[in-house]
């Protein structure tokens, strides 16, 4: 990456003819490259691996804590954060339980 002298924007490279150029897309000033520039992008000939995840295997990432379940009075959940209001109040913590799967919500 380079940056314009001038403007201080970043520069982009442009094809001209045979040519390729540094270009300033702000202040259009065109920075001519002594060496030649070379083009190249690396793509990843690895095949995407599509993963399919049950509703149990979901929740297994979270993080568990010590709360009694209103429920079934299991003594684990899984816990999660979701800010449900505004910015300027606390977020909402949201459990489900590890045995019983019920969840619920406490506001802080």
């Amino acid at each position: 990456m380079q940056f314009c002298e001038k403007c201080g924007n970043l520069l982009v490279i442009e094809r001209k003819r045979k040519n390729v150029y540094l270009t300033c897309r702000k202040c259009k000033r065109v920075y001519k490259k002594g060496e030649k520039l070379r083009i190249s992008s690396n793509v990843s000939d690895s095949k995407k691996k599509i993963i399919v995840m049950t509703e149990k295997d979901q929740f297994s990432e979270l993080p568990k804590t010590k709360i009694i379940c209103p429920q079934c009075e299991h003594m684990e959940a899984y816990w999660w954060m979701q800010q449900t209001r505004s910015a300027d109040e606390p977020p909402t913590m949201f459990y489900r339980c590890t045995k019983c799967g019920y969840s619920w919500r406490s506001y802080s």
